[in-house]
């Protein structure tokens, strides 16, 4: 008996290296389809590609900026969709796809776990099957925790019916822990600013999502016994911290007369909406003030939280707070003449640090390349235009509120932003440059003069 063909790839799509950013763009043009239906707008939207496809590419690599009105443009089945387009982009869609597979049938192939291992940056191969099963419950206890503190506040003190405060709850909850911007309000958190019982649970949400899924897992097993813990849970927690801890006292030092922002509050208000600018511009995306308000200092400080991002395999972007503090071990070492770079008792080999150089580099020409390409095509000041490609780029969702006023041709240079941020610029880089073999020789060396 003939069995039937199954259909294959070409080999040169199913690298994994390549496959990772063509599921997440077919799931853009998925979202894309889904948002141009008519029961996804309100009633008083107009039809249009470039919403949908904003929307939709801002929703799958969990940024959150928008060319539209996400609360009134929107239908609730709308809103609905970009929902579960964050969920499906903080996860991964590979991620969520290998997740199903383990709870249905318990197994996982090569080729699917290579993929995976791409996507969430898994060190040993034999680690991706008991890491999805830790992500997918991890995703579900943070947001339902936050939905629920979330929802009782609501109710409390802004709606009077359950339902509402509900969609509410889950809504933010999911766009906190996967660090995505969107909001059902107008004015994102303006209308619950200084509030602790709101402000709080989604910042925390925030920093938890942006530490990263292979660090949560470590922590829930070893949280007692730092000494323990890798190098790179040692980086990305206590970078975390004093990241956190720099930006909220930056932004509070820089804010706390500013009357466009913190100025005229209680002391407690102003506590609170400096713990979140300490935290929302790592890739949160949400605020509780205008950023088109604040001081100039205060938008440079964000701008270079937004570049360093968060944690590596989390639902943040930016180069990831691994890179940037390797690339301060790299330059402490090149001063000191140290031989090899440490980090406390272990030694970081030439790869790692070519891959972090790499990284760093490419960012920088990205956000610089297309900071000049907007600002061409715009009038905006060179500011709002670096803070707007950096977030874009960084998958934060953070706007000095020019994005609904971007011409097309700079909404797609957004657009590549975003899909580049979140698939990783080693990622996007391989998928066009991918080897097929390694070198069997080597050039002879030669030391150019440095400096």
């Amino acid at each position: 008996m003939l069995r039937p063909r199954r259909l294959s790839l070409p080999a040169s799509i199913a690298h994994p290296v390549r496959l990772l950013p063509l599921t997440f763009f077919a799931l853009i043009l998925v979202g894309t389809l889904l948002l141009l239906l008519p029961f996804a707008r309100s009633g008083q939207s107009s039809p249009g590609f470039m919403p949908a496809f904003f929307t939709s590419t801002s929703a799958v690599t969990v940024t959150g900026l928008a060319t539209v009105d996400t609360s009134t443009y929107w239908s609730p089945a709308g809103q609905g969709i970009i929902l579960v387009l964050v969920e499906i982009g903080g996860l991964g869609i590979v991620a969520l796809a290998t997740v199903l597979g383990l709870f249905i049938g318990g197994r996982l192939g090569l080729r699917t776990r290579l993929v995976a291992q791409a996507d969430m940056h898994v060190v040993n191969i034999g680690e991706v099957r008991p890491l999805f099963k830790r992500v997918a419950l991890t995703m579900v206890f943070f947001q339902a925790v936050t939905a629920v503190a979330l929802t009782a506040r609501y109710r409390g003190a802004y709606f009077d019916d359950l339902p509402t405060a509900l969609w509410h709850g889950v809504f933010d909850a999911v766009m906190a822990f996967n660090n995505a911007g969107f909001s059902l309000n107008r004015d994102s958190l303006v209308g619950y600013a200084g509030d602790g019982l709101i402000i709080i649970p989604i910042a925390l949400a925030v920093f938890f999502g942006a530490i990263g899924f292979p660090v949560l897992a470590e922590l829930f097993s070893g949280w007692r016994t730092p000494a323990r813990w890798t190098i790179h849970t040692r980086l990305t927690v206590w970078g975390s911290i004093g990241l956190l801890v720099f930006g909220a006292v930056v932004f509070l030092a820089l804010e706390w007369s500013n009357p466009a922002t913190l100025g005229g509050q209680g002391v407690w208000h102003k506590v609170v909406t400096g713990v979140e600018g300490g935290i929302m511009p790592r890739s949160g995306g949400l605020n509780s003030f205008d950023w088109g308000q604040v001081r100039p200092e205060t938008l440079n400080i964000g701008i270079i939280l937004m570049f360093i991002g968060g944690g590596s395999a989390s639902t943040a972007g930016g180069i990831k707070i691994t890179t940037f503090l390797l690339l301060a071990y790299v330059i402490w070492a090149e001063l000191r003449g140290d031989p090899d770079i440490t980090i406390g008792a272990r030694r970081v080999g030439p790869r790692v640090v070519r891959t972090a150089v790499t990284i760093a580099l490419l960012a920088v020409m990205l956000v610089t390349a297309t900071t000049f390409l907007v600002m061409l095509m715009t009038d905006f000041a060179f500011d709002e235009v670096l803070f707007e490609c950096t977030s874009a780029f960084a998958t934060v969702g953070l706007s000095t509120g020019i994005t609904p006023d971007l011409p097309v041709d700079a909404q797609c240079v957004i657009i590549v932003l975003m899909f580049l941020g979140r698939v990783g610029t080693i990622a996007a880089a391989g998928a066009l440059v991918l080897r097929r073999r390694m070198p069997r020789y080597q050039l002879p060396e030669e030391q150019p003069i440095i400096g």
